[in-house]
């Protein structure tokens, strides 16, 4: 790979983070200037610029740790001033002493690189007094408390959005999973017919772990954020939707890797293998009505949500209409050749309906 193309993220930040990071230096800079006489107030520049983070309780950390890291690096060039001067050693010596520290004390990445910094800015500005010291300290947590601020005030952002896409395209893809059992069951597929098929299954897994990842990036965008409250309801609908899906991507993955594993050209002949290719197809049905009403429910307005999806928290089913799925099968008489795969696929339908309708809780 080209060095340069390094330099370039996958995805740009969003134009209303540039913005907001812009009025929080602008802001941070003009006051202090107003309420600290001294040089241009470059530590509250710096706190401004990073502490403008793509949710609020990011910020909030972020200003926090940028505080500790300057609080301590300002101490640490303060004292060795007093006591040693501010010559080239001097310098060099807080910096390596600045990171001892921050490794001693486990400092996050954050707060242990301000450290070092901060003590390198206190002792080359110029003239290091208690007072100014004390000045760089207010600059940092103006800069800081302002950048919070703008943060929350500017349409603080809410990451609810491709969580909640993500979480209907799972559902649909799922579906789609146990249409393809059904399918398979039904027509008598061969062995690599349902290779193709397992290996969308277990592509399943990997899109379940990125709902999730979107899903946490929500919970985190939402946490402190003043418009978080009318969102909240639609997040835990959707983390409810997610859990009970993480249980059938599971169960479809097992369903076609043991077909695939045993399935014959005589399989599509048994009577019981076309009833549970129909129980198969009315699970498919059901988790494809899931997905719509997820996909449904608008995320801007909580209420939209309140008749579907999470109305339920045992069951995402059980708010809707009755699911299709009938009594659970019986086998009289065990086909003496497949039925091992049968009992293993009886056995699925029986814990996806349980986990459908709740009553695996």
């Amino acid at each position: 790979m080209n060095p340069v193309a390094r330099l370039r993220s996958s995805s740009r930040t969003p134009f209303l983070q540039v913005v907001k990071t812009a009025v929080a230096v602008v802001a941070a800079v003009l006051l202090c200037r107003v309420l600290i006489d001294g040089p241009f107030p470059t530590f509250a520049a710096i706190a401004a610029l990073l502490v403008v983070q793509p949710s609020i309780n990011q910020s909030f950390v972020k200003g926090l740790e940028r505080s500790a890291g300057v609080v301590l690096g300002v101490v640490l060039a303060t004292g060795f001033h007093l006591l040693l001067g501010d010559t080239v050693w001097v310098v060099l010596l807080v910096i390596v002493l600045a990171i001892l520290i921050a490794w001693a004390l486990r400092l996050t990445p954050t707060s242990a690189t301000q450290v070092g910094i901060s003590g390198m800015l206190v002792l080359t500005a110029g003239v290091v007094t208690p007072n100014y010291s004390a000045d760089r300290i207010l600059e940092t947590v103006l800069g800081a408390i302002v950048a919070l601020i703008v943060n929350a005030v500017i349409v603080p952002p809410v990451l609810l959005g491709p969580a909640h896409l993500a979480v209907a395209r799972l559902a649909r893809d799922t579906a789609a999973a146990f249409e393809r059992v059904a399918i398979g069951l039904t027509e008598g597929w061969d062995h690599d017919r349902w290779h193709e098929a397992l290996l969308q299954a277990r592509a399943l897994r990997q899109q379940h772990a990125r709902a999730e990842a979107s899903l946490t990036a929500a919970r985190e965008s939402l946490t402190m954020n003043p418009r978080g409250g009318r969102h909240r309801t639609i997040l835990d609908e959707d983390i409810v939707v997610t859990e009970h899906l993480r249980v059938l991507v599971t169960r479809v993955t097992g369903m076609t890797r043991a077909i695939q594993d045993n399935t014959a050209p005589d399989l599509r002949a048994d009577p019981v293998v076309g009833s549970i290719a129909t129980e198969v197809a009315r699970i498919a049905a059901d988790v494809r009505a899931l997905s719509a009403r997820v996909a449904a429910s608008e995320v801007p307005v909580a209420p939209a949500v309140g008749s579907s999806v999470g109305s339920s928290v045992s069951s995402p089913v059980a708010s809707a209409a009755e699911p299709a799925l009938t009594a659970p099968l019986e086998v009289i008489r065990p086909n003496s050749r497949h039925w091992v795969l049968i009992g293993a696929l009886l056995e699925d339908i029986r814990r996806v309906r349980e986990e459908l309708l709740g009553e695996d809780d």
